[in-house]
C-alpha cells in the first residue's frame, strides 16, 4: 500500500519556499513546519511558498519540535537554517532523539567529520540508537562532488583537482551573508574572519577537536571528495580573502548599503595535500553581487587527460533545493547514523515519491497497529521484517532487545 511521503520543514526562510513546493510537486506533503522567528508563528506555509494556495499547515515554534514530531509523525525532516553544524546541534539532535530521518542544507553538514568530529559522532550515535539517518546535501552534492568524481572515473591518472565556484549571498539569507563577512570594513574582516586562519596546524586541529573551528564550504567538500576518491588527507589549510567593489552596493538581505572598498563577501581557498600525491585546490566566492556578477562553477582535473568543465550561470538556490528533495528517498533507505552522501547512490532525478506502507498484519506478535516508532511495549522479538539487524529501520522496536 502506497502513501504520501511525510515531510517536516525546519526553518521557513528563503530556501523553504522552493523546498516545500518541490516536495508537493513530487507527491509528498509537508506535515509540520518549524521556525524560531516568532513573527512567523501561526502563518500557513502557503504564505511562504507563495503560490496562492492554503495548505492548512501552520508554522510552529521550533523549540517545541519534539512535541510537534510526536503529533505529526514525519518520515523525514528538512533542516534549512544555518551554515555551521554547531548552529544546527539542537535541530539535528532532536531529530535523532525522536528517530526522525533528517537532511540539511547546512554546508558544513556535507562532510562534518573533518571539521567537527565530536558533534558529528554524538549525532551519529543517537541516530543509530533510534534507527534514523542524518545527512547534509545540496548544491555541493552534485556540482562540487558527484560531478567531479564522475569526471575522475574517465581519468587515467590525477595530479591535481582545482575548483572555483561563486554565488550571491543575497539568495541565501542573512546568516550566510554575515558568515561571509559581507558589510564589514576590511579591518573588521581581518579581525572577525581572516584572523581565524592565521594559526598553526596544531592550533587548527585543537579547534577542530573542540568543535570551535569555522570551516569554509570547500573544507568539507574536499573531505567529501577525498573520501569518495579513496584519498588519504595529509594536510589541509584554508585562507579567507575579502572581496571588494569600487562602488556602493545595496544589500537587501543585510538591509544596508555596503560602502565602496568594504567587504561584500569573501573568497575561501582550501588546499588539501594527500598521501597519494594528489592535490586539491578549491575556492568558493560568496559575495553581494553587482549587476555584472553571476554564478559560475569551474572545475579542472589535471592528469591524463586534463579535463575542465564549466557550468555558467547555474541557478544555485533552485539546484540546492532540488538536490535536497531528490535525496529524500536515499536518506530513508540509508543505514542508521550520520551518513554522508558519498556513501549513498549518486544523486539522481526522482519523478515522484513512492512510499510503501507496511501492513501492520506483517508485525507478528505485535497488534498495536503502529507503523513506526512503536512504543507499545511488546517484548516479542519476531517483528516479521526478516532482518537480524537491530537498526534495520523497519519501524518496529521489537529488535531493540536482541
Amino acid at each position: 500500500m502506497e502513501r504520501k511521503l511525510r515531510v517536516a520543514m525546519y526553518g521557513c526562510g528563503k530556501m523553504s519556499q522552493y523546498l516545500m513546493r518541490y516536495v508537493y510537486e513530487k507527491g509528498g506533503e509537508i506535515v509540520c513546519a518549524l521556525d524560531i522567528d516568532k513573527s512567523k508563528f501561526g502563518k500557513d506555509i502557503g504564505e511562504i511558498i507563495n503560490d496562492g494556495n492554503t495548505y492548512n499547515v501552520q508554522i510552529q515554534d521550533a523549540t517545541k519540535a519534539k512535541d510537534v514530531f510526536a503529533e505529526t509523525n514525519p518520515d523525514i525532516c528538512i533542516v534549512a537554517t544555518m551554515s555551521l553544524l554547531s548552529d544546527l546541534k539542537d535541530a539535528l539532535l532532536v531529530c535523532a532523539e525522536c528517530g526522525i530521518n533528517a537532511i540539511t542544507t547546512c554546508e558544513e553538514a556535507f562532510y562534518p567529520w573533518n571539521s567537527n568530529p565530536e558533534l558529528t559522532a554524538e549525532i551519529d550515535a543517537l541516530a543509530k540508537e533510534n534507527g534514523c539517518t542524518i545527512c547534509g546535501s545540496g548544491y555541493q552534492d552534485v556540482f562540487w562532488g558527484n560531478l567531479i568524481t564522475t569526471l575522475a572515473g574517465a581519468t587515467q591518472t590525477i595530479k591535481k583537482i582545482t575548483g572555483k565556484t561563486s554565488y550571491n549571498v543575497e539568495d541565501y539569507g542573512i546568516a550566510l551573508a554575515r558568515a561571509h563577512g559581507a558589510g564589514l570594513t576590511l579591518k573588521e574582516f581581518e579581525e572577525q574572519v581572516a584572523s581565524a586562519d592565521n594559526i598553526s596546524e596544531a592550533e587548527r586541529q585543537k579547534l577542530i577537536n573542540e568543535g570551535k573551528f569555522a570551516p569554509s564550504y570547500m573544507w568539507n567538500t574536499n573531505g567529501w571528495l577525498c573520501s569518495q576518491l579513496g584519498l588519504t588527507v595529509k594536510k589541509q589549510t584554508q585562507k579567507c580573502v575579502p572581496q571588494v567593489y569600487d562602488k556602493d552596493l545595496k544589500s537587501e538581505t543585510l538591509n544596508m548599503t555596503i560602502k565602496a572598498g568594504d567587504a561584500r563577501g569573501m573568497s575561501a581557498v582550501v588546499t588539501t595535500e594527500t598521501e597519494e600525491g594528489v592535490t586539491l585546490e578549491t575556492q568558493c566566492i560568496g559575495m553581494v553581487y553587482s549587476k555584472d556578477d553571476f554564478d559560475s562553477n569551474v572545475w579542472t582535473i589535471e592528469g591524463e587527460p586534463d579535463t575542465t568543465i564549466t557550468v555558467e550561470r547555474p541557478k544555485t538556490v533552485e539546484l540546492t533545493c532540488a538536490t535536497i528533495v531528490n535525496r529524500l528517498l536515499d536518506v530513508l533507505e540509508a543505514e542508521a547514523g550520520y551518513v554522508t552522501t558519498e556513501k549513498m547512490p549518486r544523486a539522481q532525478f526522482v519523478q515522484a515519491f513512492s512510499v510503501v506502507e507496511i501492513d501492520p498484519n506483517d508485525y507478528h506478535g505485535c497488534d498495536c497497529g503502529c507503523h513506526s516508532h512503536c512504543d507499545c511495549g511488546c517484548e516479542d522479538e519476531h517483528c516479521g521484517c526478516g532482518c537480524e539487524d537491530e537498526h534495520c529501520g523497519c519501524g518496529c522496536h521489537n529488535h531493540d532487545d536482541k
